[in-house]
């Protein structure tokens, strides 16, 4: 199992279903499908789940769109604000997408 962390306040919505995919700075997406995440929050490495990879993408910033913004669980400007305090300037990211196992 690959160790891989969230901000507190996403795990709701995984958890729910809600939050399909993660976009991430392409050093933190070392993963491939069929990968087993052992999830924990960021904060305080308190675990809260295992999630299956089901697949690897790339995607520019500028490519983002609503339905990224929905599998995110977001609209597509809060998810494009979300994006610039994580990661300011990035222009490339990885779409992990994954399913609770």
């Amino acid at each position: 199992m690959i160790p891989f962390t969230f901000y507190r306040r996403f795990e709701a919505d995984i958890l729910a279903g809600r939050k399909t995919i993660t976009l991430r700075h392409g050093s933190e997406a070392d993963v491939a499908p069929g990968d087993i995440l052992q999830v924990s929050r960021y904060e305080d490495g308190v675990f809260f789940c295992r999630l299956r990879v089901l697949a690897v993408t790339p995607v520019a910033f500028s490519a983002l769109n609503d339905a990224h913004a929905r599998q995110e669980n977001m609209t597509l400007p809060e998810l494009k604000q979300v994006i610039q305090r994580i990661y300011p300037g990035i222009e490339h990211l990885t779409c992990i997408e994954f399913t609770l196992c």
